[in-house]
This record gives C-alpha cells, structure tokens and sequence, in this order.
C-alpha cells in the first residue's frame, strides 16, 4: 500500500470529456486522460483493504457486485501510484485480456462495491484501467506472444464478440489452433458493430488488438453464418472442439399498433448500420438517418443511450427517451445498499449531449408508448404514450398499469426500439440440437459451460442471457479453461 493516507488526502477526480456539443460534430472518442500525476494520486486513494470487494465478482440482488474477471485492483492501483506502469499492465493482463475494452465500456461494477465508496467517492478504478492499458500500447509493451508449442488440437469459436474473443485468446494461449467465425464482415461482434465508435474506437483500439491475436495464431473467417453459409455439421466432423459464443442478439419487439410502420427500427438495426458507414466512409442502402428528424427512443440502458448518442452526431430535429421505470435518485435508496450496483441517477454521455444541445435530458419517465401513428405515406409520423404507475398483481409481481388521463403524443419520423433482448437466435442452436433452457439460452452450467453434445461448449450471452461485456469475458475465459480441459485431461489456464 504505498499511500497509507491517500484516501483521505484525495478526492476522486476524474478528466473531463471533450466538450459535449464540440465532439457532436465526429466520431472520434470523447474520454480524455488525466495527467500522469493527477492519477498517480489517484491510484493511492486505494485503501488495500483487507477485503477488497473490488474484485470479488458476484452477484448481488440479481446484479454484478466486483469485478466478473477478478481484475487484481488493489494491486496495479498501488503500482500506478509508485510509477511501476510496466508491472502495473502484467497486473492487469493477468486477469483481462482486453482492458482498453473493459477500461471504455464497462459500467464499472468495481466501483459501484469499493469499500471507500461506503462514506466517500469510490476510487477512479475504471480510468486507472484505462489509462494502464493506453500507456502499454503508446509505450510498445503490448506484443504479439504465439504459443511456444502447439497441441496439434483444433477448436471453432462461433461468434467473435467479447465471450468469442476471450475464448479464443485463452485456447490459443494453451496451444490449440483457434478458428473464430463469424457472421459480420469485420470481427469483435457487439465491440465491433454494437458500441458506436466515439465510445470505443474500432480502428485505433479495436481492430489493433485484433491484429495482435492474428499476430498469435489466432484465424478470424468473417461473412460466414454457421448453419447457414457452413453447415453446422462440418464444425462437429473438423474440429476436436466448438465454442458457441453469438451473443444474445434477438431483440424485444413492441407489437403495438403501427409497429410495421417505416420509420420504425430495432436499435441494433440503426447503431450497425451507422458503425459500418464510418468505417466504410460511405453508407450503404442499410444506413438510417436521424438528420432533421425527430427522434424517440424506447427504452433507457446502454443502447438506447447509443442511440441518443447516435442521432445527435447526425443532426437530429429533436430526441426524446421513453423510459417505463421511475427516474432513480441522486443516492443510494436505504433497499440498495453497499456491495449492490448503485442504481442511482446519472447522466450518461448521450443525454448529455441532448441537454447541452436541446437544454435538458431527454428522458421521460414512467412512460410507455402505446400506438405508433402513420403518415399517408404509411411512415411514422407519431408516438402515443402515456404514464404509467408500477402496482402488484395477484401474484404479487410489479407490474405496469396505464394511467388514464396522460395520453400525450410525440411527433416521431425515426423510432428506434432498445429495450433489451430475449436471447440468442434459435437456428444454429436447433441445427446442432443444442438444450436450451427456460429462457431459450444454451443450457450449460456455469463454470462448467458444457452443453449435451460432448465437445461443445457454450459461453456468454448465449448461454447467460443479456449480461455486461465483462461477464461474456469471464464466460469466455471460463470455457476456454474446460475446453482445454477436455481435449488435454488437465488445464493450466485460470
């Protein structure tokens, strides 16, 4: 612990983001760094606490509570705060093979379950990550290692998202030769087409640690849909092993009225098309424009906040965020105690933007849309909503009852749908007959990840349902070591 007294010598301090209205204006990344010095001191708000919650990774109340990858916090805090960068990123490798992706998207369960952040601001643990990892590459430390020795096993990876990724780093790591497929015509999956790029940038961070794991044997095959394009069987007869990595990727529908209407999309429909757009530098007849539109979004998590994120770089008319639960407090409520995931308000980037730009959040809460209304041209023209109020039924579940009274309409000519998914798509699953469980997810228990077929192996959304990026590459690492263990007999990989 270098610092005994950091933590009450320190405030936490975090860098500003570029200018909320100024990066509306390109795609580029709006997190910024804070001097070296500044996070030096920082790193020594850590207290090194005796049980350090950190990194425990569990779940709590039904959300993650630590760090899923048991990341050593405490550990490379103390090594930033002495200036050892070096030994600070062995630390963190150790645990994260990616943590310029974990440093930029994850919502920091870490913090959220910091023993400081009991009585006082947590410690800045995610932009500590971060700027680790940033400092690794900028200094040449981050180097292609290939296996020293290859077992001469062969393993399919099917999808090239976080748990896909981490799996693969893992397998390759043990020796095995390592092909990912995947459906896209880029890999990374969600990291690739599911974050827009001023979140995490695909060319100076994404596609550079893809090529690192080119660099170490690891073989991408893009535009191929297995069970579509590959029979599914082929997998089975010419790989000693398959790991089913695909995400959940089916979308919850609003089957209201006028939900064929045009105009209306699922957000992962409209964040795609757009991401390909950038980094193809042009768009393509699947590119939807948010220009001069007034734009609803549905739903409030991560990707509808992409897409507020999304329509104000293209010059939306207006944006408004229809959220059906209540808007949380400034603080924690007495039922969400520490170690829990603090749900409590926050304006995250892209509402930030639509305050600095339109004069305040976009978010309406409470509210539900109940009829999409068309133009004469059969296109969105409107959204009806109305509040709505959260009251028990007879079996004493939540659930949402209108509020008559309160019916409003919203002009609309865009509407994108994120409100979350359902699991992942059914056919490659049916194809191979894998189990599925009650939530139509691949059925294989946790830490284990072993599906009915011998060999197979599922990991991820796939198998957990609609999670964090940092528990697919906990299940990512989790398969690989059984994985391993099944063609070897024994594993050494964590």
């Amino acid at each position: 612990m270098g610092k005994p007294t950091g933590f009450l010598e320190f405030r936490r301090a975090l860098p500003a983001d570029r200018s909320a209205t100024a990066r509306l204006a390109d795609w580029k990344e709006f997190h910024l760094h804070l001097p070296e010095a500044d996070l030096r001191q920082q790193g020594a708000r850590c207290m090194d606490c005796g049980i350090p919650f950190c990194h425990t990774g569990q779940l709590v109340s039904g959300m993650a509570s630590g760090c899923p990858i048991h990341n050593l916090i405490p550990e490379w805090n103390d090594l930033v705060y002495r200036g050892l960068w070096k030994e600070a990123l062995v630390r963190l490798h150790k645990t994260n093979n990616f943590p310029e992706f974990t440093g930029r998207v994850c919502p920091a369960p870490c913090e959220g379950s910091c023993v400081l952040g009991i009585n006082d601001p947590a410690v800045t643990i995610k932009n500590i990550e971060c700027t680790i990892i940033d400092h690794g590459w900028e200094n040449g430390w981050v180097t292609a290692e290939p296996p020293k020795k290859r077992t001469g096993k062969n393993v399919a990876v099917i999808g090239s998202g976080p748990a896909g990724l981490s799996a693969a780093a893992q397998l390759n790591r043990a020796g095995h030769h390592v092909t990912v497929f995947e459906r896209a015509d880029r890999p990374g999956g969600l990291l690739m087409y599911g974050i827009p790029n001023m979140k995490l940038d695909k060319t100076e961070v994404v596609l550079r640690r893809l090529n690192v794991l080119e660099q170490e044997g690891v073989k991408f095959i893009c535009n191929t849909e297995v069970g579509v394009n590959l029979p599914a069987a082929n997998l089975l007869k010419d790989f000693n092993a398959v790991v089913l990595a695909t995400g959940a990727t089916k979308p919850r529908d609003l089957p209201i009225a006028g939900r064929n209407l045009g105009g209306v999309h699922f957000a992962m429909e409209y964040l795609t098309a757009n991401t390909k757009a950038v980094l193809d530098g042009h768009r393509n007849g699947s590119f939807i424009d948010a220009a001069g539109k007034d734009v609803v979004v549905i739903g409030g998590g991560d990707t509808g906040t992409d897409c507020v994120g999304t329509a104000m770089r293209h010059g939306c008319k207006s944006l408004v965020q229809v959220e059906i639960l209540p808007k949380p407090p400034l603080d924690r409520a007495k039922d969400n105690p520490w170690p829990e995931w603090p749900k409590t308000y926050k304006l995250d980037y892209g509402q930030e933007e639509a305050a600095a730009k339109f004069g305040a959040d976009p978010r309406v809460y409470l509210t539900t849309a109940t009829k999409f209304e068309a133009d004469a041209n059969g296109h969105v023209q409107g959204v009806h909503t109305v509040a709505v109020e959260w009251t028990k039924n007879d079996k004493g579940q939540f659930i949402p009852k209108n509020i008559p009274g309160t019916e409003k309409v919203l002009p609309a000519q865009l509407v994108l749908l994120a409100m979350g998914f359902l699991g992942p798509e059914q056919p490659l699953l049916e194809s191979l007959g894998i189990e599925r469980d009650p939530r139509s997810n691949a059925k294989a228990e946790f830490e284990k990840y072993t599906t009915n077929l011998p060999g197979v192996f599922a990991a991820g959304d796939c198998r957990r349902g609609q999670s964090l990026v940092v528990w697919a590459f906990n299940e990512g690492r989790g398969a690989a070591r059984e994985c391993d263990r099944y063609l070897m007999g024994e594993t050494s990989l964590p």
